[in-house]
């Protein structure tokens, strides 16, 4: 059987939600394995890498965690541009952060990557006494808008590894060496080295 495995992918991923959405503890819970009960809010962005070794390939995430309060949105464009994959985080104890949620959608879908992988991720699945928004209402509204779905939750970890996993499977099929699907580079001109891909 032929091994895709050679791929490296270097990939640019960001994550969108309201303030207290859970997106560093997921960012955390991924990267280094951690969970904090008191998480301070993000300033502006941060910045995370992770290497993932899949049967596809290598996938090298670049990860911007963005600030959740409305004071930071504006600089919101400058971290999913050029983003191969969007994660939109809502708290599923908050009715206001799955709108929130949903504004965020929007506004990836006007921004026009049409190649953009996008997905609805409802945090804080472990709260499921304080829930608001059931999971059929997310799971509908995904599937209405052609978004990948998962409910996690960073404090038991429960489809933390998944969600990225999922992603990365999806940026290796669509990596360069297959025609169509998504382009991760762009070669147009001969020297080919520029965009955020790929060692063949």
């Amino acid at each position: 059987m032929a091994r895709t495995g050679n791929k490296n992918v270097q990939a640019k991923l960001v994550l969108l939600g309201d303030m207290g959405a859970g997106k560093t503890s997921l960012v955390l819970r991924f990267v280094k394995g951690q969970f904090y009960e008191f998480q301070e809010s993000t300033i502006g962005a941060a910045f995370f890498t992770q290497v993932l070794s899949l049967n596809e390939g290598t996938i090298k995430f670049d990860i911007w965690d963005t600030a959740g309060q409305e004071r930071y949105h504006s600089l919101a464009p400058m971290y999913y541009r050029g983003a191969a994959a969007a994660v939109v985080v809502y708290d599923i104890t908050s009715m206001d952060s799955f709108v929130r949620g949903k504004k965020w959608v929007r506004e990836l879908q006007r921004q026009g990557n049409p190649n953009l992988i996008t997905v609805l991720v409802a945090n804080k699945a472990d709260l499921e006494a304080k829930r608001q928004v059931e999971n059929e209402v997310g799971e509908q509204y995904a599937k209405d808008n052609r978004l990948m779905f998962l409910e996690t939750s960073a404090k038991t970890a429960q489809n933390v590894n998944e969600l990225f996993y999922e992603i990365g499977k999806r940026l290796a099929k669509a990596s360069p060496n297959k025609p169509g699907g998504m382009k991760l580079q762009r070669r147009r001109s001969q020297e080919g080295q520029r965009g955020f891909c790929c060692s063949s």
